[in-house]
C-alpha cells in the first residue's frame, strides 16, 4: 500500500504554523506517559486476556490494519471482542449494520462476546493501543486509526487527515463516538488538525477520560 505524499509545508492551520519542537514534545509525551500507562496497564491486560480465552478460545490479541501519519498502513493491537473467526462472518451481518458505508456498527452484533461487550462498553478493549503509542505507530491524541478501505486517497480532505498521527484519545471519542457517521467524524478529525496545540492534547485527554468512565457513545 503506497503512503500518501503529504510534506509538512502543505499541512493547514496552526499545523503548519506549529514549531518542530512543539511535535517532539507530543512525542516525548507520547513515550513517557504512554510506557508507564502500560507499565500500570500490564496486570489488568493478562487478567483481561485470560477472561478473552476462558469464554472463546483463542489469540485473546486482535491485529488489524489500519492508516497511520501520511497514510502509512500499520498493525493497530486490540484486544479481541468477538469470536474468533469474526472477519470471516462479516458477510452473515451486513444486514445489521446501523451505519452509512464504508462504516460497519451494529448494536447487536452476534459475533461480539460477552467479554468483548463489557471491553468495548469500557473501552478496556483499547488498551493494547498504549503499546502502538510507545512504538510510534500512533499518538495518545489525534484522530482514531480508521480502516483503509474507507478512505478515498484521491480526495484532498481524505488525504489531509494523515497530516497527523492518529491517536488513541481524541476529539471524535468527546463528540459522539460510534453515533457519528463518517463525514462528521472526518470534519472532526480536521477541526482538530486545524487547531491542534499540546495544550488542548492535554484538555481532550481529560474529556476522553470522562466519556469513556460515564461509557457515553461506546457500542
Amino acid at each position: 500500500m503506497a503512503a500518501i505524499d503529504l510534506r509538512w509545508d502543505s499541512l493547514p492551520g496552526e499545523v503548519e504554523a506549529s514549531s518542530f519542537r512543539w511535535f517532539a514534545l507530543k512525542r516525548a509525551f507520547d513515550v513517557i506517559v504512554g510506557g508507564i500507562a502500560l507499565s500500570v496497564a500490564i496486570l489488568v491486560l493478562m487478567v483481561l486476556m485470560l477472561a478473552i480465552m476462558v469464554e472463546s478460545p483463542g489469540n485473546p490479541l486482535f491485529r488489524q490494519r489500519r492508516l497511520g501519519y501520511q497514510g502509512k498502513p500499520f498493525w493497530m493491537l486490540k484486544l479481541r471482542t468477538m469470536v474468533p473467526n469474526a472477519e470471516g462472518r462479516r458477510a452473515e451481518v451486513e444486514h445489521l449494520n446501523e451505519a452509512k458505508p464504508p462504516l460497519f456498527k451494529a448494536r447487536n452484533d452476534p459475533r461480539v462476546t460477552r467479554v468483548g461487550r463489557f471491553l468495548r462498553a469500557t473501552s478496556l478493549d483499547e488498551l493494547p493501543q498504549l503499546a502502538n503509542v510507545v512504538i510510534g505507530h500512533m499518538s495518545l491524541v489525534g484522530p482514531r486509526p480508521r480502516l483503509p478501505q474507507e478512505f478515498d486517497l484521491k480526495n484532498p480532505e481524505h488525504r489531509r487527515r494523515f497530516a497527523i498521527k492518529p491517536g488513541l484519545a481524541g476529539l471524535w471519542q468527546v463528540s459522539g463516538r460510534a453515533a457519528l457517521n463518517f463525514d462528521e467524524a472526518l470534519a472532526i478529525d480536521l477541526d482538530y488538525i486545524d487547531h491542534w496545540s499540546f495544550w488542548w492534547d492535554l484538555q481532550l485527554i481529560w474529556w476522553t477520560f470522562l466519556v469513556v468512565v460515564r461509557r457515553q457513545g461506546a457500542y
